[in-house]
């Protein structure tokens, strides 16, 4: 069924904006007419969507945030300064973002309810940071920490991928490295020893194996390989799945820690600058959890809030959960008791920034000798098992 975004005037004179489910448009103007609203401007709410191609960058979003921060913050009408923005922002897709969030404000929108069109844009906690801010008054304050925040995020979600790259490479070399060596190498060294008539050494049997193993059902073995990537895919897409790969993930040594601090740092910080931006506290632990990134840390999280609901503690179930640690429960605890449980958040997503990039640190310190002893066993193995015939006729010689 069509949306359709309305714009129509009350009996009081009162604009009123927003959208509506109808078959057509004569069914909305019908509707409107039963509710004694005048209307005064109807669009296809898909239609009204900017068409653009490619992504919004993150980097893009912080840029837009602190420019229309500080126009408001100057006195700046905030049409004019969003329009100021359409034209000379660089991401296209942004720029007809910000024209359509211009024509929705200028129809009688808020700026939160016209940001919440386009969530590639301004996600759920952009959009109610926004809403809270407009409530209290404080938009370019609140644009202001949103801006840092996003920052920081990014930050933290670079460093954790960053740690990723390089065993990424190493293995990709290796695999690339072995393949080559299986396919066209080994062969000739095969040749070599049927034409000799050597008696092969086991370690060598079984290098000559996987070769022709490869070569005779590598297209299969790719096939059974794509199945078992497609198999988890599908698995991991289901909540079981989800959150038996993420409790795994969590038992991982080293990364596991990483993973851990990293969610540590984004919940405590999302929470943190939602509370202290006007959002309800039940309303900021839903958000928070939407971006835990972590199946565990989401159900704590969603614990916290039927506890917070019911009249108890938000501690109590981020305890029973094992994956925040006693000290982030003490303060959180502490933060609850005094009233300052936004200042605690800060400070604690402030230290567990710095643990990311300790435990990042570390992660590497220990990957580097691994894949390297990994990759020189793999591939030196190979070479020294073809080459162990070739010993063995030199000493026979001998």
């Amino acid at each position: 069924m069509p949306t359709f975004a309305y714009t129509a005037r009350a009996q009081s004179g009162e604009l009123k904006s927003a959208t509506m489910d109808a078959q057509s448009r004569d069914d909305v103007i019908a509707q409107l007419r039963r509710q004694r609203l005048t209307l005064v401007k109807i669009e296809d709410d898909a239609k009204k969507k900017p068409k653009t191609s490619g992504s919004i960058k993150r980097r893009d979003v912080v840029i837009f945030t602190r420019q229309l921060s500080t126009m408001i913050n100057s006195g700046l009408p905030l049409v004019q300064a969003l329009d100021i923005l359409a034209k000379q922002t660089e991401s296209k897709p942004l720029a007809a973002t910000t024209r359509a969030v211009v024509s929705d404000v200028e129809s009688g929108n808020t700026l939160a309810d016209a940001m919440r069109r386009y969530p590639k844009a301004f996600d759920d906690l952009y959009v109610n940071m926004v809403a809270a801010g407009e409530a209290g008054g404080i938009l370019d304050v609140i644009l202001g920490r949103l801006a840092s925040f996003i920052e920081k995020n990014d930050a933290l979600v670079r460093k954790v991928k960053g740690a990723m790259i390089y065993p990424g490479v190493i293995l990709s070399v290796a695999a690339i490295a072995v393949t080559t060596l299986l396919i066209f190498v080994i062969p000739v060294f095969q040749n070599m020893f049927s034409s000799a008539g050597l008696a092969l050494p086991l370690p060598t049997r079984i290098v000559i194996g996987a070769s022709y193993v490869l070569i005779h059902y590598g297209l299969l073995i790719g096939i059974a390989l794509a199945g078992v990537f497609y198999g988890f895919t599908r698995y991991h897409a289901t909540p079981e799945g989800k959150l038996r790969v993420d409790q795994f993930l969590l038992k991982v040594p080293i990364l596991g820690d990483v993973i851990r601090k990293s969610a540590v740092s984004r919940f405590t910080r999302t929470l943190g600058t939602l509370i202290s931006s006007g959002v309800s506290i039940l309303e900021g632990l839903e958000i928070t959890a939407k971006t835990a990134g972590n199946r565990v840390v989401q159900d704590a999280i969603m614990a916290s809030r039927s506890s917070i609901a019911g009249g108890d503690t938000i501690s109590g179930p981020l305890q029973k959960s094992s994956v925040f640690p006693p000290m982030v429960i003490s303060m959180i605890s502490v933060g609850e008791q005094t009233g300052g449980l936004d200042e605690m958040l800060s400070k604690i997503a402030d230290f567990y920034d710095e643990e990311v990039d300790a435990a990042v640190t570390g992660l590497l310190s220990a990957m580097e000798p691994l894949m390297i002893v990994f990759l020189g066993v793999i591939v030196g193995g190979m070479v020294v098992a073809m080459y162990l015939p070739i010993f063995n006729m030199i000493n026979a010689v001998q």
